[in-house]
């Protein structure tokens, strides 16, 4: 066995040198911002699902320690759209939303929320599989500092919740129903007859309280989350838009990772992202059943009479923007 000699010099010199082992330890440590919109409910709300997949997969992975995520749901780090500046210049690490939000940056995002490009949300992967995804994640890294470090699903179709039935589009013409603050989703409402209105998350529940709004779009779990219910008793299964839910990470953040680290983290992302569609796809019709019981009527449509309508809107993107041209052809040839 070895003996080791501790000099009255070495127990200074290593009480000198801990605070700096300490403080490298400590510098190893990445902290980092995660902000959703939604409220801060474990099963109805996307960002609180994400989040908690994530640090899920970080502590299975050893990575807890490292990497510290700190999560701010309900807007307590603004709205949506100063949310997503933020994080193009690294002021917030990382954002769960959905596409709509980061098309105000980089127009071609837009392409997602095309109204009926999608028909499923099983189908939506596949083709993102095949390579739907690709040109967008490109385009958005290179148009706004921003990566996508996961696909998600909204928990839902996107529908329309009124305060009065809608059962066509001759029952929707004219109804303020509040749209995400995004042109292509706007332009989708008003096709399909809605008097469509912008308007940030953070505002809606006042605003239908106040009559300035008539309804809104969103998926089931949503409107649960949000208790938009409360103030709208007609949802009506338009079912529009299948929303991809993306995880907006900064490139910023990206680049000051340490290489192994950042692979580490990148793969409990992805991780996060699968088990936040599978969530997804199980709480849509619990959600739908839940609304039910809080005196919601679900009221089936003519969906291939708005989809006739909005038609027109799939031509007139593809013409303003070529580039989404393939990848709104591989995703109308991609079958569920």
């Amino acid at each position: 066995m070895t003996t080791y000699r501790i000099t009255r010099r070495s127990a200074l010199l290593g009480a000198a040198l801990a605070p700096a082992i300490i403080g490298t330890a400590r510098a190893a440590t990445v902290k980092m911002r995660l902000s959703s919109s939604q409220p801060n409910d474990p099963k109805y709300a996307n960002g609180r699902v994400y989040y908690d997949n994530l640090t899920k997969h970080l502590k299975a992975g050893g990575l807890d320690e490292q990497i510290q995520m700190t999560f701010f749901p309900d807007n307590q780090l603004g709205q949506e759209i100063d949310v997503i500046n933020s994080v193009k210049l690294g002021v917030i690490d990382m954002m769960v939303s959905g596409t709509s939000i980061s098309a105000n940056l980089v127009p071609l995002v837009g392409t997602y929320d095309l109204g009926y490009l999608f028909r499923s949300f099983p189908q939506q992967t596949k083709a993102f599989g095949a390579g739907a995804a690709k040109p967008i994640e490109d385009a958005l890294l290179k148009g706004a500092n921003i990566r996508v470090i996961g696909w998600a699903y909204n928990f839902g179709a996107r529908s329309v919740l009124a305060k009065k039935q809608v059962n066509g589009p001759a029952d929707l013409a004219g109804l303020k129903i509040r749209t995400l603050p995004n042109p292509v989703i706007t332009e989708c409402l008003r096709l399909m007859g809605a008097a469509a209105t912008p308007l940030a998350f953070g505002e809606i529940y006042t605003a239908l309280q106040a009559g300035v709004l008539d309804g809104l779009e969103h998926d089931p779990p949503t409107i649960l989350a949000s208790k938009f219910y409360e103030t709208a008793k007609f949802y009506t299964l338009t079912q529009h838009n299948f929303s991809p839910l993306a995880t907006y990470f900064s490139d910023n953040t990206f680049k000051r990772m340490e290489p192994k680290l950042r692979d580490a983290f990148l793969d409990a992302a992805d991780k996060a992202a699968v088990d936040t569609r599978a969530h997804g796809l199980t709480v849509e019709q619990e959600a739908m059943e839940v609304l039910k019981q809080r005196g919601v009527t679900i009221i089936g449509c003519d969906q291939e009479a708005f989809r006739k309508l909005v038609a027109p809107q799939t031509e007139a993107f593809v013409k303003a923007h070529p580039d989404a041209k393939p990848v709104v052809d591989l995703i109308q040839s991609t079958t569920a």
